[in-house]
């Protein structure tokens, strides 16, 4: 359901604009000039009159009040204050003026010096200037029920009082009396009674108007609110509330919250006055997220307001705004279906692949440099179900180690000279309920294989300068060209991390393992290669002088080094009439397919540490000094061969 805060706010103040005021005068006798008191007011009030006193006025102003048929009420006297006592629905006294009492007491002078004046309460100071004005003997009376008004009329009565001034009903009772009776109130007071209140509807009307508003808000919220007064009183709750505790929300306007659910008291928070934030309650078999925050007028805490969000619903908004907000190298572009090969050992890695792919265990991928480790593990990700979710990769070996944790695992403000203001998000949390590739695993830092075994163990990560870790769903994918066992032995690799990472392993075949399948790889990079080119031949002239040599050939670098062989014959066939190479051409680009088979880079990987450097610097020597050769030559990373040299 959708609301709209906006159009429902200008509706009702519409409303409320439209509609006039309806007001109820309660027991007048008016009859002289009520007509001419209405007919003023008529453009700005509904004005009725209720002939009825007390017991009988206060019930059918309650159906009125019940039916919202009535806005505000007027009376006067006794029974003007009896009323408000006991009416949810305001209650507008009229008051007695100087001119009221100057102008009864007139008239009364015209029946009798001696005048009894009646009223609820005493009158102003004022009376004795107008007694002697009008050269009268006042005797005050007060009343505050019928009972005593009838007893006081029959006092007076026996005393020889021929004359009253007092309310319509002090006038009636009076009548009955055998007395004169004079009203007390003037239409002046009356218009300045209705202006009260049709000012009071106005407000009131604009705070009703508030209050809708705020409901329509309240009702559009997923969070279950409620507002309390200073005594932990329920003044306002949405329907998201009312279910979580159980209650109609009308049934629980009034009622204590403590009451009603005690792990939902805002009692410490109206006693402290300080908000307590992000605490975690289990309410109905849920997990709930509550928020409580005091309403101060000033340095009084006048009520309080509690939010809870169920933890589902926050942790699927953190999914969104975490796929929302995640760069868009966090995706993974290739699928298992892209991969070609028909060789017996390709088809093998494939059929684990998908098989893997339909679980969440971790998997370790082994495989020479250039075989397509990546490629698989994209493919793997896509197949699986956090195919949606991110899938980030990292090179273990082409982060400095100075910067590496901090990629991985993230930090916290301030938890190092030049952090970033707000902290970062590191890739393991990037990775949330998605996959975390890890390339060249074996050239993981010690300190880091510690903290990474941590990640897989209890599933969350600890930012750098943190003490609270954050909890994490990620699958881990690593691949490494490296024999980790022969790196366990040599001290290099924790144990405990390697049988962490092998519950799935997957082995990829060199190149030159799969010879059946370089015809349609080499066809495939041909035609992405020409294409680039803006070049309009076919590939197939190409391939066929390329072919006889390609089989021949050990491919150190697998098939990356087949990409970048023959996209650079594409370039130069692509300048050619026929698109064809011929033999002088092809010798002078790719004259490591006329060399002697190299042998494979196994003796670097199952070298040890003194063997290991001894060999670095053996083919450092050979290629004359040039690290970029050396590194290809031995099967590594540049960024693994300067490490090593390093520990020189």
């Amino acid at each position: 359901m959708c609301f709209n805060i906006e159009t429902i706010t200008v509706s009702i103040l519409n409303i409320m604009v439209q509609r006039k005021p309806r007001i109820w005068l309660i027991g007048f006798s008016l009859a002289h000039y009520l007509p001419e008191v209405l007919a003023d007011y008529s453009a700005r009030a509904d004005v009725r009159v209720l002939n009825r006193l007390f017991d009988a006025a206060l019930d059918e102003a309650r159906q009125l009040v019940e039916s919202a048929e009535a806005d505000v009420f007027i009376a006067a006297g006794a029974n003007g204050a009896w009323l408000r006592d006991r009416l949810s629905a305001p209650v507008v006294q009229i008051q007695v003026s100087g001119f009221d009492i100057l102008h009864a007491l007139q008239a009364a002078r015209a029946v009798s010096e001696r005048i009894a004046l009646f009223g609820y309460q005493a009158v102003r100071a004022e009376l004795e200037e107008v007694k002697a004005l009008l050269n009268v003997q006042v005797e005050q009376v007060q009343y505050s029920t019928p009972e005593d008004t009838e007893a006081g009329i029959r006092a007076l009565a026996g005393r020889g009082y021929q004359v009253v001034v007092g309310s319509s009903m002090v006038c009636r009772l009076a009548r009955e009396a055998g007395m004169a009776a004079v009203f007390l109130y003037s239409a002046q007071s009356v218009r300045r009674a209705l202006d009260d209140a049709i000012e009071i509807a106005r407000v009131a009307g604009l705070e009703q108007a508030r209050h809708a508003w705020l409901d329509a808000g309240l009702k559009a919220l997923d969070e279950a609110v409620v507002a309390v007064d200073a005594e932990e009183h329920i003044r306002s709750l949405n329907p998201a509330c009312a279910r979580l505790l159980g209650v109609v929300p009308e049934r629980a306007m009034g009622r204590s919250l403590s009451q009603l659910n005690a792990q939902l008291s805002l009692a410490g928070v109206l006693a402290s006055g300080e908000a307590d934030t992000e605490r975690v309650v289990g309410l109905e078999g849920r997990t709930w997220l509550v928020n409580r925050v005091p309403i101060l007028e000033g340095d009084l805490c006048t009520g309080a307001v509690l939010a809870a969000r169920e933890a589902g619903a926050i942790q699927r908004a953190d999914r969104s705004l975490r796929i929302q907000a995640r760069p868009r190298q966090f995706s993974a572009r290739h699928r298992l279906d892209d991969i070609l090969g028909a060789s017996p050992a390709m088809r093998q890695a494939l059929s684990a692949a998908r098989h893997y792919a339909g679980v969440d265990a971790t998997v370790l991928i082994t495989g020479e440099s250039g075989t397509g480790k990546e490629l698989f593990a994209q493919g793997m990700h896509n197949a699986g179900r956090r195919a949606h979710a991110p899938f980030v990769a990292i090179n273990c070996a082409a982060v400095a180690e100075s910067l590496l944790e901090s990629e991985l695992f993230g930090y916290e403000e301030g938890a190092f000279t030049g952090a970033r203001k707000g902290g970062k998000t590191g890739l393991i949390e990037s990775a949330h309920t998605g996959t975390l590739f890890l390339d060249e695993i074996g050239e993981l830092p010690s300190a880091l294989q510690a903290k990474l075994l941590r990640v897989l163990q209890e599933r969350e990560v600890l930012r750098v300068g943190a003490t609270e870790p954050t909890p994490v769903d990620v699958r881990i994918i690593a691949a490494t060209h490296r024999d980790l066992r022969q790196a366990i032995a040599d001290g290099r690799f924790r144990e405990d991390l390697f049988y962490r990472l092998n519950i799935l392993a997957l082995r990829l075949p060199p190149l030159r393992e799969r010879p059946d399948d370089l015809p349609a790889l080499a066809a495939r990079f041909a035609r992405a290669a020409l294409a680039r080119l803006g070049a309009s031949g076919r590939p197939e002239g190409l391939i066929e002088a390329l072919l006889p040599r390609l089989a021949a050939y050990a491919w150190p670098g697998n098939i990356r080094e087949l990409e970048n062989l023959v996209e650079r014959a594409a370039v130069f066939a692509s300048a050619t009439a026929d698109g064809r190479l011929d033999a002088t051409t092809l010798n002078t680009i790719a004259p490591e397919l006329n060399a002697p088979p190299e042998v494979a880079p196994a003796p670097m990987r199952h070298a040890g540490r003194a063997a290991e450097r001894e060999q670095i610097r053996r083919v450092l020597a050979e290629c004359a000094g040039d690290r970029v050769a050396a590194a290809r030559k031995l099967g590594i990373s540049r960024t693994t061969l300067w490490r090593r040299l390093g520990e020189d």
